[in-house]
């Protein structure tokens, strides 16, 4: 089954970090990255833009509207994603314990 594991956080802490210190967690992440593969565990994944690149649409019956921005003003932000093939929940969350971020949410996939 697949999972996607959501990563969420601050930007303005992210932005933050020192040079070294943002190379250090990029290898965290690699290491983890390395980790799903040598499992054969990676589906995909990526970093998404800040949040302030967000567009918006918000459907009203058959009207749209489209804003700039994402869809909720918060602190934690979604920040980026990792794809990833378990065997049921547990295997997930075994996984998602590796992943170098403070708030990951574990989500199955539906099938389409």
């Amino acid at each position: 089954m697949q999972y996607a594991l959501l990563i969420y956080g601050d930007e303005k802490v992210w932005a933050a970090r020192a040079d070294d210190e943002s190379r250090e967690h990029g290898a965290r992440h690699e290491r983890f990255a390395k980790m799903l593969q040598d499992r054969d565990a990676m589906r995909g994944g990526k970093e998404l833009a800040l949040a302030s690149s967000a567009t918006t649409l918000r459907h009203q019956g058959d009207d749209v509207s489209v804003t700039d921005g994402p869809f909720a003003e918060t602190t934690e932000v979604l920040g980026g994603f990792y794809l990833i093939e378990a065997a049921d929940l547990d295997e997930a969350i075994e996984l998602a314990k590796a992943v170098p971020e403070g708030v990951v949410e574990i989500r199955p996939i539906v099938g389409m």
